[in-house]
């Protein structure tokens, strides 16, 4: 169908311009007029502009950050709070949209929600956007009749989320950068270095010590079979990322993951943040107790521990209680258990949660902080190991042909 562009004005006398498809200029002045757009001029679009416009759809990221997310729920939870309708909210947000896919889903839940269907339904066909958990808020704000305190909720989640995972990733940037400059330089060296060093040594025809020979033998390894070492890396990685797809190789990289040196316990107590955060969420919102553990267990993002808490929800299901679950599935501290079994008692669960969930994030920023200050001697040692047998390997030949030269 032809792209059309319309310059129209909505209920407020806004001036409102865009491309729309549609079988003739008619259909598309019917439509607008269907959605409180009052047509002033209907044209087909030229076959430049309709290029350019698809180059632009095509290149424009369909993924939505978590940031934008959070805006998304603070102005939602302003228009409901203030009692603006939900369509002509949500059609203003559109308009001030800039994520392109962000905004045609805005467009398709105000058409959806024009044909009188729920919020929660409307959005249920947008799940690259909006999560099982944040679906399921929303339904449950709807029939509660809370809904501005339900965005209210997941503009905090989400942020403390977010700081969660900019914090770690910020601690982990330095040692990964090491790691990476220490590969290219070994690459590098064995590659150009150590076969300089190889002529000049053969040259003399003498005898040479271990490490000379070992640095040798690796730098002629490198040479002769780059280009399959650069085969097998590319065959490792896809194999890898392909595994990672798979159920089993998911639960594995996940709790793999929580036993690395250093980091391995931090990722494991921001996991367990996450879970008690997004569970005192949903309890203090009125989600069933069973419905709340299936949708932490798709939040936390790691099928090991998701798998524990499906356990956790089946135990529940049988009758058992919070505290008996959760000490069965091995994931929880002490500190954690016996908070769950003062909530449980007092009835003040998703409080308690709230409370352990705080907890657990200051000591993932504290010891994020600290990182460094415990990664950095392990990179030494190693860099200093590495510096050590590069020079073993070098100068020592170096050093015997300068006393044979000197006798």
């Amino acid at each position: 169908m032809p792209t059309y562009k319309f310059v129209g004005r909505d209920a407020s006398g806004t001036k409102i311009t865009g491309l729309l498809e549609g079988a003739s200029a008619d259909s598309i002045a019917t439509a607008l007029a269907n959605k409180g757009v009052t047509p002033l001029q209907v044209t087909e679009a030229a076959q430049l502009e309709n290029w350019i416009d698809q180059l632009n759809e095509s290149l424009a990221s369909k993924k939505v950050e978590i940031t934008e997310l959070v805006m998304f729920c603070r102005q939602m939870y302003t228009i409901t709070k203030s009692g603006i309708p939900l369509i002509k909210g949500i059609q203003g947000l559109s308009k001030s949209m800039s994520h392109r896919h962000f905004k045609r889903a805005l467009e398709d839940i105000v058409v959806r929600l024009e044909s009188g269907i729920e919020l929660s339904q409307a959005m249920r066909h947008h799940k690259d956007i909006f999560s099982s958990l944040f679906l399921s808020m929303v339904q449950v704000g709807e029939n509660s009749g809370q809904l501005e305190e339900v965005f209210d909720q997941m503009s905090f989640y989400l942020e403390r989320d977010l700081e969660t995972q900019k914090s770690v990733t910020a601690a982990l940037r330095y040692p990964m950068f090491v790691m990476i400059a220490l590969a290219l330089a070994m690459v590098a060296i064995n590659i150009w270095v150590i076969p300089a060093f190889a002529a000049m040594f053969a040259k003399f025809d003498a005898a040479l010590p271990l490490p000379t020979i070992i640095l040798l033998g690796v730098s002629d390894f490198f040479v002769t079979f780059w280009p399959y070492m650069l085969v097998g890396l590319f065959v490792l990685i896809v194999g890898a990322r392909e595994y990672l797809k798979t159920e089993k190789g998911a639960s594995n990289w996940g709790r793999w993951k929580l036993k690395l040196p250093v980091v391995g316990d931090i990722l494991e107590r921001a996991t367990v943040a996450r879970y008690c955060r997004a569970l005192a969420l949903m309890l203090k919102s009125g989600v069933p107790i069973v419905q709340s553990l299936d949708l932490c267990a798709k939040a936390i993002d790691n099928p090991y521990l998701a798998e524990k808490i499906h356990k956790i929800r089946s135990g529940i299901e049988r009758g058992d209680t919070l505290v008996r679950t959760h000490q069965a599935s091995g994931m929880f501290s002490p500190l954690v258990m016996q908070m769950i079994a003062v909530g449980e008692e007092s009835g003040q669960i998703d409080t308690l949660l709230a409370e352990m969930a705080g907890f657990y994030e200051r000591e993932v920023d504290y010891d994020l902080k600290k990182i460094g200050d415990r990664i950095e001697p392990i990179l030494i040692v190693i860099m200093a190991v590495f510096v050590m047998i590069l020079a073993l390997g070098i100068f020592l030949p170096m050093w015997s042909m300068y006393d044979v030269q000197k006798r």
